[in-house]
């Protein structure tokens, strides 16, 4: 009876962890069939003379897909993809987790608290090629501005303003990043 009691307080118990941990995610994005591609913008190293080129667009099942090629010619080396939201309040969250396919190469998450910072706060993470599942703990979110590791403290996890991903891995590639969707966690007690 002992035995019995305790498998069941510890059923109980996980119920309760999944269903609170449930009810704190809070999304930050979830492509759909409804979503606009417009809602992201391509960034590439053009704007310094580069010659990479990015682009965003649906999948037929409502992912959103991040292609093209990055070229090291004239200085280049990356491509990017943008989203600008309302301040979205990120205070009681530890992570972002999202949800996505890539193609064995590694990628940078990137957030912005406020619009007119100059800095962002990245996390690079390597891809396996199948669907997974990546967390993105605000403490190791590094404060960068133009590749270069800034003095500062790393994300805040106040306020979320915008949000990226970039390819820069020093050499020229096409690139594949499927992505389902962007959501807030905390950190389980």
């Amino acid at each position: 009876m002992h035995q019995e009691t305790t498998v069941m307080k510890a059923s109980v118990i996980a119920v309760i962890l999944f269903i609170s941990m449930q009810m704190i995610a809070q999304e930050v994005y979830d492509f759909s069939p409804e979503s606009k591609p417009g809602d992201w913008f391509v960034s590439d190293d053009g704007v310094m003379g580069g010659r990479s080129h990015g682009d965003i667009g649906l999948s037929k099942e409502g992912h959103g897909i991040f292609q093209g090629t990055v070229s090291l010619e004239n200085n280049g080396g990356f491509s990017s993809i943008r989203a600008r939201m309302e301040e979205l309040e990120t205070k009681g969250y530890s992570a972002f987790k999202i949800r996505l396919k890539g193609d064995g190469k590694n990628y940078q998450f990137r957030v912005r608290s406020q619009l007119n910072e100059r800095q962002s706060y990245q996390y690079e993470f390597p891809t396996t090629g199948e669907w997974q599942e990546i967390t993105v703990p605000f403490k190791k979110m590094i404060p960068t501005l133009r590749g270069m590791r800034l003095n500062m403290p790393n994300y805040p996890g106040e306020v979320l303003r915008e949000c990226s991903f970039l390819i820069s891995n020093k050499k020229n590639e096409s690139f594949r990043l499927e992505i389902d969707k962007i959501w807030l966690e905390a950190s389980p007690l």
